[in-house]
Parts: C-alpha cells; structure tokens; sequence
C-alpha cells in the first residue's frame, strides 16, 4: 500500500522560512521521481518542484532560487526547503509520485504566508 504523508505546512511571514518533509512508504522509494505540487485558493493544481533518482531536479520559473526540493533514500523521505516565501506561495502542498502509471498523493500540507 502506498503511502505518502506531508507535514512541516504551517503560518510563515513574508521573506520566512519552512521546509516540508513527506514520508513514504509502499514504494521503492531509491528509484521514484518524487515530486511537490501546491495548490492555492482558487487555482488549479502545479508542479512546484521534481526530483529524479540520481538528484537531478526540476523547478518552477516561480521558486527557482527559493526553494530546493531533495531526498533522503535512508529514510524514504523527500523535503522541500522554501526560501524568501511570498503570499502567493500560500497553497496546500502536495507530494507525488508516480508507479506503473499511475499517480499517487498525500493529503497535503497547508502552507499560508500571511503577515
């Protein structure tokens, strides 16, 4: 059973700081694309940030700079460290993964940049 939980989402100010973890299980985790999405009030779902097996990573032009997304294969975990956060970063965010085509989400966790 796959299983993918977000946590470390909470109330940050504009130019703070959070770092999301999402735990996983289920999977082979050392092989997965992991991914993070978010997705804000009133907005369709996006890719934030992507990272491949070997490390390589993929981010959108709106946190490239600010956020860095990287995994932990000891502990099945991927992070997403998010710099400099702006209101409109406010979103749930959501971590990914896909296998044998089909896509897999946790709950998500809210962050909200609010001074």
């Amino acid at each position: 059973q796959v299983q993918l939980v977000e946590s470390g989402g909470g109330l940050v100010q504009p130019g703070g700081s959070l770092r999301l973890s999402c735990a996983t299980s289920g999977i082979m985790f050392s092989i997965s694309r992991m991914g993070w999405y978010r997705q804000g009030p009133g907005k369709q779902r996006e890719l934030a940030a992507t990272i491949s097996r070997i490390g390589d990573t993929v981010y959108v032009d709106s946190v490239k700079g600010r956020f860095t997304i990287s995994r932990d294969n000891a502990k099945n975990t991927v992070y997403l460290q998010m710099n400099s956060l702006k209101p409109e970063d406010t979103a749930v965010y959501y971590c990914n993964t896909r296998l044998g085509g089909v896509d897999y989400w946790g709950k998500g966790t809210l962050v909200t940049v609010s001074s």
